[in-house]
């Protein structure tokens, strides 16, 4: 297992300065992780989506693979970003849909311990989307952590790496957002600030 992140890592480096070859290798030790990554976001779409989770798996990598401007820390840190770029992707085919529709019913949505049911996929994924730029605002590593543990399903450990923070502050954090985001989106009115104020020391 370590062998192989420090494969991924290496592979990271070179795909970042441009080394085709190394981004080759990157596509091949990490496209099992991503398919499962993008099979967990269409699980939380409508039945008949356009994109199939190997459509999604191909454009969210051509977009990991151009984002110069990011300095790839590690695996778990390369993971949940794929994850954040796996939602944006969704959330426009969303928007566009929600277009098409125009006048859909608004979401009714329901977070449970690890997943969400959903009346409407559309409206529940815009939903969930600006509820997470909102928390992102007030704090960005309980967003971080949602993408990480919500979407990516990355594990505790896999989180607390990504993040840079113990595996008992992802356990602390993710209670927390879980809160802040059913606050959100399903109570009259829109959580303090203070209601998601993480402790940041670890």
């Amino acid at each position: 297992m370590r062998q192989r992140e420090h494969d991924v890592t290496q592979a990271l480096i070179g795909a970042a300065a441009g080394d085709k070859e190394a981004a080759d290798i990157l596509w091949q030790l990490t496209y099992d992780e991503l398919h499962r990554i993008a099979q967990r976001h269409l699980l939380r779409e409508r039945p008949d989506h356009t994109l199939s989770a190997t459509a999604l798996v191909h454009e969210a990598y051509i977009r990991l693979v151009d984002q110069d401007r990011i300095e790839w820390q590690n695996r778990a840190h390369f993971f949940s970003v794929a994850s954040q770029v796996c939602r944006r992707i969704l959330v426009d085919y969303a928007r566009k849909r929600r277009a098409q529709k125009r006048g859909s019913a608004p979401a009714r949505v329901t977070l449970e311990d690890n997943l969400a049911s959903v009346d409407n996929q559309t409206e529940e994924i815009l939903a969930l989307n600006e509820a997470l730029d909102h928390l992102a605002v007030i704090d960005e590593r309980l967003a971080k952590l949602v993408e990480c543990r919500y979407f990516g399903g990355l594990s505790e450990q896999e989180t607390a790496e990504a993040l840079g923070v113990s595996e008992r502050t992802v356990r602390r954090d993710w209670v927390k957002a879980k809160g802040w985001l059913y606050q959100f989106l399903n109570v009259e009115g829109k959580p303090e600030a203070d209601a998601a104020d993480a402790d940041s020391s670890d």
